[in-house]
């Protein structure tokens, strides 16, 4: 059963910044990336996995952040740093921290289990109610099968997050270090694992952010990549680079061409409706009430990116 939907956070770009480098954090804050996250897990050595814990909550907290989500990713639940990731980070960050990232969730209970965490630590310090959202990686061939059923699993839930690199290892997937396939492939060579997890993240009311692309200097690639999964559905993609943030907020969002259409499509539906008609033609195409909805869908995402460029206040 799909759960009802609610406002969509906008999530064109999620810029990676490793939490160990605090030389990084003032540019990552002045970015145009819609989320910014601090990276306990990969991008840290095994020898700073816990001073980086202070480092994060100076950058989460020293820092202005403007319209910018602040975000951690914790270390897997199958490590001895994710509990006190937990706990430290939001304790000492408190308000200045909006979402973690949970990496490596295989089955529901993954995530059951850190927001459970969070509902006590939330209660103990005072902060509000489900205040601290989540996003989680499915990167993992049991994660891949258990998508719709993580997808419902807690009401902090916001995104589901491609992560091809892991899920390449635990499937098997000959790729290079840029998730490539080695040799000849037809097509998308994610095509299945991005589909599933874009309808499971549809079904509990979320949206679908794509894998990294490592190889900032390739632009091109990049940008072909968002657009593969931009059309299926994909609300964003991460960036490990800053300048892959400008290529995502724009291959993420409508066309001017789209929008007006859209309004196009719009005026023209209400004008026939107002005579009694429930279809009309426009450019040689039917526009009727399922074109009304994505014409509709298109203008909201334009005006929240909109909203979000140009802030009240």
């Amino acid at each position: 059963m799909s759960v009802l939907p609610r406002p969509v956070p906008l999530r064109r770009s999620e810029l990676a910044t490793p939490a160990s480098s605090e030389k990084m954090f003032a540019k990552a804050a002045a970015s145009n990336a819609d989320l910014v996250f601090l990276d306990l897990e990969d991008a840290v050595a095994v020898s700073q996995k816990e001073p980086s814990r202070a480092k994060a909550i100076r950058g989460l907290t020293e820092f202005d952040w403007g319209h910018t989500t602040r975000a951690v990713r914790i270390n897997g639940l199958d490590t001895h740093w994710c509990h006190d990731d937990i706990i430290e980070v939001v304790s000492g960050a408190r308000e200045c921290l909006d979402t973690i990232i949970v990496p490596k969730v295989r089955t529901a209970r993954d995530v059951w289990w850190v927001g459970t965490l969070l509902d006590q630590l939330e209660t103990k310090l005072g902060l509000p109610e489900n205040g601290i959202r989540l996003e989680v990686l499915i990167e993992d061939a049991a994660a891949l099968a258990n998508a719709e059923e993580i997808a419902v699993s807690s009401p902090r839930l916001d995104a589901l997050i491609f992560g091809a690199g892991d899920y390449s290892i635990s499937t098997g997937a000959r790729v290079n270090p840029n998730f490539e396939p080695y040799g000849d492939y037809p097509g998308d060579f994610w095509h299945y694992a991005r589909v599933k997890i874009q309808v499971a993240a549809r079904i509990g009311g979320l949206i679908a952010i794509d894998a990294p692309y490592p190889n900032y200097r390739n632009p091109e690639g990049y940008a072909k990549e968002s657009r593969w999964a931009s059309a299926i559905g994909f609300s964003g993609k991460w960036a490990i680079h800053p300048s892959q943030i400008d290529i995502a907020n724009e291959v993420f969002a409508p066309t001017e061409e789209e929008v007006t259409h859209a309004r196009r499509a719009l005026e023209a539906f209400r004008a026939a409706e107002a005579q009694g008609m429930g279809a009309v033609g426009l450019d040689g195409a039917l526009v009727d009430s399922a074109h009304v909805k994505m014409s509709e869908a298109t203008l909201s995402r334009a005006a929240q990116i909109e909203a979000a460029n140009h802030p009240s206040g």
